[in-house]
């Protein structure tokens, strides 16, 4: 199994502003309201962009053997020489590199043609992109999209590049592990069906061909449907199966909602807490939703493993944030304990899962470096190195990198 460094997402720690705005760019000039302004600055986040030879050989350092990196649409023409200069520099380094070609940033142009992922137009247009992406780069892809861009996608490459290149397509889901609040029937049906509405909705038309059955139950005709071509495609449109885990949720049943304001917050006819009778589901960390449940997340491979056909699995993201506190000293920053007790349990609970079957071939935690992290920008820290962001973005290894670096060697 590779364990390795979570990637390089391309707007959260690359940096360097560039020609070509996507969707979450323009999200986040325009609305996002980040603490610590003298440092929130999205162009040059932790500026990757001009310091990646250093930080991979800071990679190599730890041992770690593999480095997920996420490719821009926008971007990509006049971004072609760095992601070669990258690929490159991590291959010179002994390290395999693992790239995702789509993380949730659409063009901004077809936003305001389109409408994105609304309208069907997407499909053509991503097929057109992931060409471009497996002709420039050969056999470092490694794809994330959704559905139908999916399916043409994976199609695309499979007849076109796989042969020749020898690489592996799949997709990357994202969901927490659903506890049942209470031992009742009802509270556990409504667990699984919290997982079908989050992992299922995707998940089960690549592996299934369609969606949940709850799904086509609760949602009517308000689910679209693929037609018999597009489920064909769609089914075994991979060779892997990605999969993201930070944290749990209990989750307990609520009655149908006979409002007309249906929505899939209430046709998951679910309730979601973080704690039981006052007691949190675990550990609370600086981020408000991420509750520290490491046995969850061998729960969630085992049951992935049951339910989909045991499909070979790579653990993509697992990690959490401490709070970028401005006050405290550099040395005292760095003794990020609770973020090796995280993934030291994590890492437990996963052979649990591996002893028992479950095909995962590499883990990648979150995150390298401290980054610029969605809506909460830069007042949380995720990664194994810290960022001195006031002092020319200098690289400290924290505790967690010394951790790792150990556990490699012992490993």
């Amino acid at each position: 199994m590779s364990l390795s460094v979570r990637r390089n997402n391309i707007y959260r720690w690359k940096g360097a502003k560039c020609i070509g705005n996507f969707h979450w760019e323009t999200s986040s000039e325009k609305f996002y309201c980040v603490i610590a302004e003298e440092i929130a600055d999205q162009n040059v986040t932790s500026d990757f962009y001009h310091r990646y030879k250093a930080d991979i050989k800071l990679f190599k350092e730890i041992g770690l053997d593999s480095f997920r990196m996420s490719l821009s649409w926008s971007r990509l023409l006049p971004s072609v020489k760095f992601y070669n200069n990258v690929i490159n520099e991590v291959l010179a380094n002994g390290i395999k590199p693992f790239v995702t070609i789509f993380h949730l940033y659409p063009p901004q142009a077809l936003e305001d043609e389109y409408g994105g992922f609304l309208s069907p137009k997407i499909v053509d247009d991503f097929r057109d992109y992931a060409d471009l992406c497996f002709k420039t780069f050969e056999p470092y892809i490694v794809s994330h999209h959704l559905l139908l861009s999916h399916a043409a996608t994976v199609n695309l490459y499979k007849q076109k590049y796989q042969a020749t290149q020898k690489g592996e397509i799949g997709i990357t889901l994202v969901s927490n592990w659903y506890v049942p609040k209470n031992q009742t029937a009802e509270s556990r049906t409504a667990a699984v069906r919290a997982f079908d509405f989050q992992f299922g909705w995707y998940a089960d038309p690549i592996i299934h061909g369609d969606y949940p059955p709850i799904m086509r139950s609760l949602v009517g005709k308000r689910l679209p449907k693929f037609s018999a071509a597009q489920s064909k495609q769609i089914k075994g449109s991979l060779d892997f199966l990605a999969v993201n885990y930070y944290t749990a949720n209990y989750i307990g049943h609520t009655p149908s909602s006979n409002s007309v304001n249906l929505s899939y917050t209430t046709d998951r006819q679910i309730t979601i807490s973080t704690d039981k009778e006052g007691t949190p589901i675990g550990t609370p960390t600086e981020m408000s939703w991420l509750y520290i449940y490491p046995k969850g997340f061998r729960d969630y491979l085992l049951y992935i493993k049951q339910k989909y056909n045991n499909p070979v699995l790579y653990v993509t993201e697992n990690g959490m944030a401490y709070a970028n506190n401005a006050s405290l000293p550099l040395k005292e920053a760095l003794k990020d304990t609770l973020r090796i007790t995280y993934h030291r349990d994590h890492l437990l609970y996963l052979l649990e899962a591996i002893k028992e079957d479950a095909k995962v071939k590499g883990y990648y935690m979150w995150n390298l470096a401290d980054d610029f992290e969605w809506d909460a920008g830069f007042t949380v820290r995720f990664g194994l190195i810290y960022i001195d962001f006031k002092n020319n973005l200098k690289r400290h290894l924290k505790y967690s990198a010394y951790w790792f670096k150990a556990f490699l060697l012992k490993n």
